[in-house]
């Protein structure tokens, strides 16, 4: 027994030994040599030298990058750039409005924010449409001071609108021009996300002419200029500017699993932005130039469709895929499968391409349309008409009803209400401000006139059919004594 405890001890006590001096001789110099190659790596510091590679492959000498400063662009676009807040009173309604209430349901208080561009002195501000379309009031914050804002108009197939503040000899931002702008060029983007005003991100063109498909409009125009500049919730409305501090564009969009910024922003091109401008201030709505016809992608599959030559080098122009029976286009001679390549003297290579270069016109405008058919080129001359089929300018029409107390103009879809006084009728049975009327008692409405000579003579309990701001159909009873 003496015997087995002694040698369970001697084996431990060599065992012990055995460890302590590897430890000692291998394992603590390698830590040491570890640390030491630790400290080295921790020393790094990145600055702008890249290392210039030789035709040989190594790398034998550093050259400094040229330093890129968007101090003075930012200076310039931020005080240019606004914050803007939409607020909109949500109204609901139960079946005890019917028997007790007097209209009005539950009222709540809906705020949402963006930013605006100043455009002139005199406090005309570019912004989306999605910023304000659902707000029966509209603030400007601007330099510490609080505005409110008219609405001028809005343009939803370009996601632009144009609003007014009372201001002079504000500082209009510089406009530049889309067109010029290079894939790879630098741009900043300024806007007010998260709540946090005067915001600057820098980031490089990504693409141009991107369709992204997020316009709801019958008539949409998308080719937006793409960015990996920086721009979330709240940027939407701001600006983005080039190097010099020229606008080039309007930020619109991003595209987000998460909501916030991805990698993925788009604007909508300044050269749209001023055209929608102009039209909007001097017309109260945006000018939209139609030629007869649709256009698709010319590629591949299009051209299998149509049996086209499928071995084409390059795929260059666009296919006219859909024609009206009496449109301009059938008049100048153009068919189905006709492959068009220019407006005017302008190249044309996708549907963003051709819907932006048609944007730039007004209805009466006469263009040419150069295109390819069986392999020849050919030109065809045509008149750019309305939405409604005419060569006329649209005007935006409003009745001003001084006895109902508001403004009334008519729409797709109804008769759309704002700028309702405090005595007003209107108001006293809650209807909110730009509302649009579909119907009242079961009878449709589509005339501004209606609306006035229904509630100069309408005495009684009804209900009011429509859509208000946020898009919602909406039941509002009411009682007239």
């Amino acid at each position: 027994m003496k015997n087995t405890i002694k040698i369970i001890v001697l084996a431990f006590l060599a065992g012990f030994g055995g460890s302590y001096t590897f430890y000692h001789l291998v394992v603590k110099p390698e830590i040491a040599n570890d640390q030491r190659n630790e400290a080295q790596f921790s020393s790094v510091r990145y600055d702008s030298a890249v290392p210039y590679i030789s035709s040989g492959g190594t790398a034998n000498n550093t050259v400094a990058s040229p330093a890129v400063d968007f101090s003075e662009a930012a200076s310039k676009a931020t005080q240019s750039v606004v914050y803007i807040n939409s607020i909109s009173q949500g109204v609901s309604y139960s079946y005890w409005d019917w028997f007790f209430g007097e209209g009005g349901g539950g009222n709540r208080t809906q705020v949402s924010s963006g930013s605006g561009v100043i455009f002139t002195e005199d406090g005309y501000i570019v912004t989306n449409n999605h910023v304000v379309e659902t707000a029966e009031r509209i603030e400007v914050n601007y330099n510490k001071q609080v505005y409110p804002a008219e609405l001028i108009g809005t343009d939803p197939s370009t996601d632009l609108a144009v609003i007014k503040i009372k201001a002079n000899n504000l500082p209009a931002i510089t406009l530049g021009s889309s067109k010029t702008v290079q894939v790879g060029e630098w741009v900043i983007a300024v806007g007010n996300p998260y709540s946090l005003s005067s915001t600057v991100t820098a980031g490089i063109v990504s693409a141009k002419g991107r369709r992204i498909g997020i316009l709801e409009d019958k008539f949409p125009i998308e080719s937006f200029i793409q960015t990996d500049a920086a721009i979330n919730p709240g940027n939407s409305g701001g600006a983005l500017v080039n190097k010099t501090g020229e606008l080039v564009g309007i930020n619109s969009a991003i595209l987000s699993r998460t909501g916030s910024y991805t990698g993925y922003a788009f604007a909508i091109p300044i050269d749209i932005a001023k055209k929608v401008f102009n039209d909007l201030v001097k017309y109260g709505m945006s000018q939209k130039a139609f030629f007869g016809g649709n256009v698709v992608e010319y590629d591949y599959e299009h051209a299998k469709k149509y049996d086209l030559p499928t071995n084409v080098k390059n795929y260059n122009g666009v296919l006219l895929e859909q024609l009206d029976r009496e449109g301009p286009a059938v008049q100048a001679g153009l068919k189905l499968g006709d492959v068009i390549t220019k407006i005017n003297d302008i190249s044309v290579n996708s549907q963003s391409e051709f819907e932006e270069e048609l944007s730039y016109h007004n209805p009466g405008d006469k263009i040419t349309f150069t295109y390819m058919r069986e392999g020849k080129s050919n030109t065809a001359s045509l008149t750019l008409i309305n939405q409604n089929g005419s060569t006329e300018i649209i005007k935006r029409k409003i009745l001003t009803d001084s006895s109902l107390g508001a403004q009334l103009e008519g729409t797709r879809y109804g008769v759309k209400v704002f700028k309702i006084k405090d005595n007003s009728v209107l108001k006293q049975i809650g209807l909110p401000e730009n509302f649009t009327i579909v119907a009242i008692n079961r009878q449709r409405v589509k005339e501004p006139e209606e609306i006035s000579e229904f509630f100069s003579k309408y005495k009684g309990r009804g209900y009011i059919y429509g859509v208000n701001s946020s898009k919602q159909q909406v039941e509002i009873p009411f009682v007239i004594r």
